[in-house]
């Protein structure tokens, strides 16, 4: 490996030691790099890349989509969607534990957000849960996975974030890719509820009345329909990826203050200024993330990695899995987005070259699935973090019920590694891909 790529990981590994914020610790990383090359002007380089990296059309949807999803958050929309899958499957022998996983990957795909999934349902189901019976371990866990299902059923800003820096990628694709694959690690987790709940499981409330279902179902249809107008607009050539997401958050505002009402005027500003935190900081490490990324392509550094991985193995199939062990070992202690970031000129070039041949959009789902599973485990599990949070308990009592949970999103991914189709058949469908 060249001088600089060691610069680089010494570098960028010796900042997040010592507790520097990761955005600063990729851009520091890159500087320092850069001017070990000694022929580069390396504050130049640096400010012309994250100013490049950020000037892109299709990233104007990601604060858009931020917006919509706290107003969502904010609507009371959690409550109308757990009422609804109560009716639904409440009064099956273990319904809560279902009703949980529901309304999770209704929320998560809705707000865009599994963090908000975790604190918006976590808060109501966890202690409700508990009352049934459930342990309160077991009830974090489920909940926490569960909510990691909404980054990867669309809308999705990770994908976004995907498509951008792999380029020649449809954000359209990617959001059809990804409802078969969120769909079936939600299955999967609903399947362990099973397994493991055993005789724990309440017997379930009675069935409501057929009027009870509907009156619950249509409260919760304007919630649903953001998904449908989002992905229908899209899906339909109305509006690009950008444009629909200022519609969500057009229609999160009527939703949420003129036909919930559950959103005053007066909580707005702070609704916006919260939004646009989370947008500077994503904003931050995509534009530090670009530059770095820049430097791996210069340096040569994918073309090596890929070199290196085919001298060891040309099997598809132990490749794939190398990516994933790698990938599951990079979600525990990074976040999604900047791992989405630094590691997809990474290994793109690896999975897309003769040896594997894999789409890129699958691809992308296998990457964000990967990570998914990163935030329900430590160090650096956000979502695993908020659901001890919300549910007063700790990371080491709660790690045990965690196990069964982590191993049926593993299963999920190996399923949505090996079977290609899972990811590409809705985007092939629809003619979105050839």
């Amino acid at each position: 490996m060249d001088p600089q790529a060691l610069i680089l990981l010494f570098s960028f590994v010796a900042l997040l030691a010592l507790g520097v914020p990761i955005a600063f610790s990729i851009g520091l990383a890159t500087l320092v790099a850069i001017f070990s090359v000694g022929t580069l002007p390396s504050t130049d380089v640096v400010a012309m890349r994250m100013a490049g990296g950020i000037e892109s059309f299709p990233l104007l949807a990601i604060p858009f989509f931020v917006l919509a999803g706290e107003m969502m958050g904010a609507g009371g929309m959690a409550r109308r969607l757990i009422d609804f899958a109560s009716a639904l499957v409440g009064p099956i022998r273990g319904g809560l534990s279902y009703v949980t996983t529901i309304t999770c990957m209704l929320f998560g795909a809705i707000s865009g957000s599994a963090a908000a999934a975790v604190s918006s349902i976590g808060g109501v189901m966890i202690p409700e849960m508990q009352r049934k019976g459930y342990g309160k371990d077991f009830a974090i866990a489920l909940t926490t996975t569960s909510a990691t299902t909404g980054l990867v059923i669309p809308p999705s800003n990770v994908m976004i974030v995907y498509a951008v820096v792999a380029q020649n990628v449809s954000i359209a694709a990617l959001f059809l890719a990804g409802v078969v694959p969120g769909i079936l690690t939600g299955l999967i987790i609903m399947s362990m509820c099973f397994i493991v709940g055993g005789k724990k499981m309440e017997a379930g409330e009675r069935w409501q009345a057929f009027g009870a279902i509907c009156k619950a179902g249509l409260q919760a249809v304007p919630s649903l329909l953001l998904v449908v107008i989002v992905l229908g607009g899209i899906f339909g050539g109305v509006f690009s990826a950008t444009e629909a997401s200022a519609v969500a958050v057009a229609y999160a505002f009527l939703l949420g203050v003129l036909l919930y009402r559950e959103i005053r005027l007066t909580r707005l500003p702070a609704i916006l200024l919260k939004s646009a935190k989370t947008t500077a900081i994503v904003f931050l490490l995509i534009a530090t993330s670009q530059a770095m990324s820049w430097l791996l392509a210069y340096e040569l550094i994918p073309q090596q990695i890929s070199e290196a991985m085919l001298a060891m193995t040309d099997n598809k199939l132990l490749l794939l899995l190398a990516i994933n062990f790698t990938l599951l070992a990079v979600g525990t202690f990074m976040d999604c987005t900047p791992a989405v970031l630094i590691f997809t000129p990474v290994f793109l070039p690896v999975v897309t070259g003769p040896a594997i041949g894999m789409d890129p959009t699958h691809f992308g789902i296998l990457l964000i699935v990967n990570l998914c599973i990163g935030l329900c485990t430590p160090p650096v599990g956000t979502c695993l973090f908020i659901g001890c949070s919300v549910g007063k308990s700790t990371i080491p009592a709660v790690s045990r019920s965690m196990i069964p949970f982590l191993l049926a999103m593993i299963v999920a991914l190996m399923l949505i590694t090996y079977i290609p189709q899972l990811s590409l058949w809705l985007p092939t469908a629809f003619g979105f891909l050839g």
